[in-house]
């Protein structure tokens, strides 16, 4: 060594290059949906701000209780519960009931992770879950949408926000719409479907934080230059719905809709990029995600197309996270130097 040379510095692996906590990448992806609410909230009013926040109060709230029923320190500083609640709050139409909300957030928590231990022991993504039950539990509510740009969304909310519990929300003329895929699903042959732009750009009836897909994409890529999520999944969905879905429209294009309409449409790009990809409950080994992905994309154009539903994300999301322990085990990398026998045990 040359005199006056910086010493060099010889460690035992493994380098940690960064310092990567919890609660740092929660953190993070907290700040990359704060964007989509804020899309939300321009596109349908001031009932998409009280949709996040009674959900996310919920799943808060809800966290907080059972970690001091069960005798341990409240975990709801590691943002994982604020997560759930924005993320299910952004499944759901803008004007679904606050009161259902509320409910919805409590499943999530209590059903989807509390029951498994809590963060890093849950199977299922906790948002879905309560999603999920929602739909089973009130099929109208969460099949009721509302048209973008409606006059007065920032001074007023959509009727049916404030509903009271077990009372039938009420439907005002103009609040009422249809998403793309139930167009696409339930409409005739003179139906005409929203164009791309409008897709892309977000001007169309839908879930509160799924209409825009250029938004989501810009989160998405944002939270992928930070190595914060497995863009190999969100990659492996999306080109999965393409090309299964190009096999239909090729085969007969005036029954099935565009590789390009199914890419843009409905809740795929928000699933793609902030269900699909969660940490826990998608696979970890370079096979594996690549797999997990295309199964996605296949199941969300089979039940689009062939099912009794307009949508197939959250199901073949939620058939994913059921299959995931199965695709980590069975594509374990060879260790250097052992048979492949022993690979696997």
């Amino acid at each position: 060594m040359s005199p006056g040379a910086p010493p060099i510095e010889i460690r035992t692996s493994p380098h940690l290059k960064r310092d990567l906590s919890t609660d740092v990448i929660m953190r993070n992806v907290v700040y990359a949906l704060l964007p989509v609410v804020a899309v939300g909230v321009v596109t349908f009013g001031v009932s998409v701000l009280l949709l996040v926040f009674v959900s996310t109060l919920a799943c808060v709230l809800t966290e907080h209780v059972f970690c001091r029923l069960s005798g341990q320190f409240s975990t709801v500083s590691d943002c994982s519960a604020v997560i759930t609640g924005m993320l299910l709050a952004l499944t759901l139409p803008p004007g679904f009931p606050l009161w259902m909300v509320a409910v919805g957030g409590f499943i999530a928590i209590a059903l989807g992770k509390a029951l498994f231990g809590g963060l890093g022991f849950n199977v299922f993504n906790p948002a879905l879950v309560g999603r999920a039950f929602l739909q089973a539990a009130f099929p109208v509510a969460i099949t009721t949408w509302t048209p973008p740009g409606v006059a007065g969304r920032f001074t007023q909310c959509i009727p049916s926000t404030l509903a009271l519990p077990f009372l039938r929300p009420a439907v005002v003329d103009g609040f009422s719409g249809a998403t793309p895929l139930s167009l696409m699903k339930f409409g005739d042959a003179t139906t005409q479907l929203p164009e791309t732009m409008k897709l892309f750009v977000g001007t169309v009836a839908g879930s509160a934080g799924e209409t825009s897909a250029v938004v989501i994409l810009a989160c998405g890529t944002y939270l992928a230059a930070r190595k914060m999520m497995d863009w190999r999944i969100s990659a492996g969905m999306l080109l999965s719905v393409f090309a299964f879905s190009s096999i239909f429209y090729i085969f007969d294009q005036e029954a099935y809709p565009s590789p390009i309409f199914m890419l843009f449409s409905g809740g795929l790009m928000f699933g793609a990029i902030f269900m699909a990809t969660d940490m826990v409950t998608s696979p970890v080994t370079p096979a594996g995600v690549w797999i997990y992905g295309t199964f996605l994309g296949f199941i969300t154009v089979l039940i689009r197309l062939k099912g009794g539903l307009p949508e197939g994300v959250m199901y073949a999301i939620l058939l994913g996270n059921a299959i995931n322990p199965l695709l980590n085990s069975m594509t374990q990398p060879r260790i250097y130097g052992a048979k492949k026998a022993l690979a696997r045990k």
